[in-house]
């Protein structure tokens, strides 16, 4: 499929560019998309979240009060969990949320994710553009041109920029990231994706195997 390539005011530049129907024009998967984005955000968890449990309280062993005779139930130590101050029952330990997917899978969910756009229409290609310096200013230029404003956006770059990078920072809602940084959950969290012209070839050649 051929989409037309647009300049920073939105308008159209005259040229085309040749998009994969195998990557842009596919029935989406559902199931490969929720495997991919469950992935993503569990990597996201620290996992470090931790409760003391019976054996890790301070507090004395000895028995509080006699086996029986007391009417209620036997207790063997302070530190028991039904006990104010005593450690917990099945409390959380630090562990690893991460798991495995395929790495077929995981370009799948990314195809399904841009076809889902595609379709859309919420996809567009724009030519190169840098800055001379860091500027917030200029970052904003190029959203009111494209008609970003205050709409969430991701920008993907053919290459690492820091200027355009560091120029969009400062903006809520606006997310600027290589091809090679290109994940299903960050495609399917904006509600537009400008991929410029440098970032087709990559993404191109890291779907397409």
């Amino acid at each position: 499929m051929k989409i037309a390539v647009l300049d920073l005011k939105g308008k159209e530049t005259g040229r085309q560019v040749e998009l994969s129907d195998d990557i842009y024009g596919i029935e989406p998967s559902e199931h490969a998309i929720y495997l991919d984005v469950k992935q993503y955000l569990a990597n996201q968890r620290q996992g470090t979240h931790k409760a003391k449990q019976r054996a890790e309280i301070t507090g004395s062993t000895r028995k509080i009060k006699k086996q029986k005779g007391t009417g209620t139930a036997r207790a063997g130590s302070i530190k028991s969990p039904i006990f104010r101050g005593g450690g917990r029952i099945f409390g959380p330990v630090p562990r690893s949320y991460s798991f495995k997917l395929n790495k077929g899978q995981k370009r799948l969910a990314r195809r399904s994710a841009l076809s889902q756009k595609m379709a859309e229409g919420a996809l567009r290609v724009v030519e190169n553009f840098n800055f001379d310096a860091p500027r917030t200013k200029d970052f904003i230029e190029v959203l009111e041109g494209l008609g970003l404003n205050n709409k969430k956006s991701l920008f993907v770059l053919g290459g690492s920029n820091n200027n355009v990078y560091l120029s969009s920072r400062n903006l809520k809602g606006s997310d600027v990231i290589t091809n090679t940084e290109l994940s299903t959950y960050k495609i399917l969290n904006a509600t537009n994706l400008i991929l410029l012209e440098g970032s087709l070839e990559g993404i191109q050649e890291t779907l397409s195997k």
